[in-house]
């Protein structure tokens, strides 16, 4: 009884997560809408929503930790639990940094954009396509799903690095675009470290369906 009781725990947590990450996508996705569509009032709605996902993140470590409490769980289903809390502790940094994104829209104040916005709404739904297979792969025990969001995150340093030197030349040729595309750069780095951050979902995953934990990505370093 009391096993089938963790079972019925370990379902709710899953669901609890999925919801959490579902959250999480929909900040990423509004955060570059706001921007694209100088949105003020739906960018003070996203950094006021990140305080949900902090309660969210709260509720389910509470969860978790009473479940290692009282159940004493083992083997796989130990690193159900355990990779719960690393999941949930990556979900709430990514939406930290769609909230900072939320930000540069207000600091941009309905400014007239110096160049379209095509490859960071391209990284961005890299990354969201990133964290959605990362919660399949969860949900589904899936260590092949999990590897192929690892290597999806070249894909997004790429942009990165294509967006850096391209708001670079614009910096050299006028310096009062200096101030704008300095906000753009910092926008492009929360969506490299969203993709990061959804690297690590792939990783904790990874290991939660094979028991095997080791550094996958090229550079084997966790963002901050």
């Amino acid at each position: 009884m009391v096993r089938n009781g963790f079972r019925s725990e370990l379902d709710e947590l899953q669901e609890d997560i999925l919801k959490m990450g579902t959250k999480v996508e929909t900040i990423i996705y509004e955060s570059l809408k706001s921007l694209a569509n100088g949105d003020l009032e739906m960018a003070k709605r996203l950094i006021a929503e990140d305080d949900a996902i902090d309660r969210m993140e709260l509720e389910i470590e509470k969860k978790c930790l009473t479940m290692l409490a009282l159940q004493a769980p083992l083997a796989g289903d130990l690193r159900v639990v355990g990779t719960a809390l690393k999941l949930i502790t990556d979900l709430e940094r990514m939406a930290d940094h769609a909230a900072d994104i939320a930000k540069v829209t207000i600091r941009l104040d309905g400014q007239a954009l110096i160049k379209p916005l095509i490859d960071l709404p391209r990284m961005a739904e890299l990354a969201r396509g990133m964290l959605r297979d990362a919660l399949w792969a969860f949900t589904n025990r899936d260590a092949m799903v999990a590897m192929k969001v690892i290597r999806q995150d070249d894909e997004v340093d790429s942009l990165y690095k294509q967006v850096f030197r391209e708001l670079l030349v614009l910096m050299i040729e006028e310096t009062k675009n200096i101030n704008q595309a300095t906000q753009l750069l910092f926008v492009a780095h929360r969506l490299e470290r969203i993709a990061d951050h959804a690297t690590n979902l792939g990783e904790w995953v990874h290991y939660m369906v094979t028991g095997v934990r080791k550094p996958l990505r090229a550079s084997g370093v966790n963002p901050v």
